[in-house]
C-alpha cells in the first residue's frame, strides 16, 4: 500500500540514531546542544506535521498531477538520467523562492515560523515542521508541473531536497570551505536560523546555495560572532497546537486593531517586521536568555515516554491509513493532537511549592 511505502517511516530509525550520535558527541566536546523539553516539542512539530500531510498531501499532490496531465508543454522521459538531475535543480530553485517569501509574506510565515522557533539548533530543529505549510507550498511547484515534470519524479526529487537539509541542522560542523560556497551547508543553515542583525533574511538555499548568490540572499557565518537562534518574538511554549497557530492568531489581532482595508489586508502580507525602509530593530546577542521548561525532570521524562506512544501511534495510522474509514482516521488524528497538547501542557507545569505547615 501506498502508506506502507512512505520513506519517512524507514527514515525515523536514522533519525534517532543520528540524534543520540550528535547528542553524545555534544556532550563530549562539553557542547550544550540538546534540550529535553525543545527536543520533545520539536519532534512533536514532526508528528503533527506528517498528521496533517496524511489528509492534506493527497490534495496537493492532486493538483500537480492535474495541472500535469491538462496543460504539461513538454513530458520528461523517467528513464533520462539528466532529466532526474534537472528536475532536482528545478526543484530546488522552486524551493529556493518557496523558502524565501516564506519570510517576506506574513501569511506564509505564519506557517513556516514554526521551523524557526526552537532557540537551540541540532538535528531535531530540522523535524520542527509546520503543520499548515501544505496548505500554500504546492503553489510554487506548479512550474514544474507545466514544464512537464511527471508528478512521480516531482515527489522523488522533493523527497531528495527535504531529506538533504536534515544533517545541515547542526553546530557540531564547522566550515567546509568550497563546499560552503556550493551547497547549503551547516554554516550557511545556520546562519538562516539565526536573530542576529545580520542573519534576517539570507540563505534560504535547500541543497545549492548558489541560489542566494544569484539572487543577493547570501551571507556567510562570522567567526566572532556566535549566533543566538530562534524568533524574534519568542514562542514561549512548549504546546506544538499553539506553535503552530500563534502568528495566525497575531495576524487576526492586527486585522481586528486596524481601521482601513489596506491596513487590514498589510495584516496578512506584509513582512513578519511590517514594511520598512530602514534598518530592522537591533538584536543584542549578549543579552539573549533561552526560555526554559519550569517543568521538573521528572515530569520532563514522562512527557518524553508520552511522545514515543505518540509516535507509535503515528506509524500505526500512517500503515493502517487506507484500511480505516474517514471517521476512524480522523479519530485516531484527534487522539493524536490531544495527546501533544497534553505533553505540551505538562512541560509548562510549574512545580508546586511547598505547602507551608500548620500547627
Amino acid at each position: 500500500m501506498a502508506t506502507q511505502m512512505n520513506p519517512i517511516l524507514y527514515a525515523i530509525p536514522i533519525f534517532i540514531v543520528t540524534m543520540l550520535i550528535e547528542a553524545g558527541v555534544a556532550w563530549w566536546r562539553g557542547v550544550r546542544a540538546y534540550d529535553l523539553a525543545d527536543t520533545i516539542t520539536s519532534l512533536q512539530f514532526g508528528v503533527l506535521s506528517q498528521l496533517s500531510g496524511l489528509f492534506l498531501k493527497l490534495l496537493a499532490l492532486g493538483i500537480y498531477a492535474y495541472v500535469y496531465l491538462h496543460t504539461a508543454m513538454f513530458h520528461w522521459p523517467l528513464g533520462s538520467v539528466v532529466a532526474w538531475g534537472l528536475a532536482l535543480i528545478l526543484y530546488d530553485l522552486c524551493y529556493y523562492w518557496n523558502h524565501r517569501l516564506n519570510h517576506e509574506v506574513g501569511i506564509l510565515w505564519a506557517s513556516h515560523v514554526v521551523h524557526h522557533s526552537s532557540e537551540y539548533y541540532n538535528l531535531s530543529t530540522a523535524l520542527r515542521q509546520t503543520s499548515t505549510g501544505v496548505l500554500f507550498r504546492w503553489v510554487f511547484y506548479l512550474p514544474m508541473a507545466l514544464l512537464g515534470v511527471p508528478p512521480l519524479m516531482f515527489v522523488t526529487v522533493g523527497l531528495i531536497d527535504l531529506l538533504y537539509q536534515y544533517w545541515v541542522h547542526t553546530e557540531l560542523v564547522g566550515k567546509l570551505g568550497w563546499f560552503d560556497r556550493v551547497f547549503c551547508s551547516p554554516s550557511n543553515h545556520r546562519v538562516h536560523h539565526g536573530q542576529n542583525d545580520y542573519c534576517i533574511d539570507r540563505n534560504y538555499g535547500g541543497i545549492l546555495i548558489i541560489w542566494d548568490r544569484l539572487f543577493g540572499t547570501f551571507v556567510e557565518e562570522r567567526d566572532g560572532e556566535p549566533i543566538c537562534y530562534g524568533i524574534r518574538k519568542p514562542l514561549h511554549s512548549f504546546n506544538p497546537i499553539w506553535g503552530n497557530l500563534h502568528h495566525y492568531a497575531d495576524m487576526w489581532s492586527e486585522m481586528r486593531r486596524v481601521k482601513t482595508w489596506r491596513a487590514k489586508l498589510d495584516a496578512w502580507i506584509a513582512p513578519p517586521g511590517g514594511w520598512r525602509e530602514g534598518p530592522i530593530e537591533h538584536f543584542e546577542p549578549h543579552d539573549f536568555v533561552r526560555y526554559e521548561s519550569p517543568a521538573p525532570n521528572r515530569v520532563k521524562w514522562i512527557a518524553f515516554g508520552g511522545y514515543a506512544l505518540l509516535n507509535v501511534a503515528l506509524v500505526v495510522l500512517l500503515l493502517t491509513y487506507n484500511r480505516l474509514s474517514t471517521a476512524s482516521a480522523a479519530t485516531c488524528g484527534l487522539a493524536i493532537i490531544t495527546g501533544a497538547a497534553l505533553i505540551g501542557s505538562a512541560l509548562m507545569r510549574r512545580p508546586r511549592s511547598p505547602q507551608p505547615e500548620r500547627h
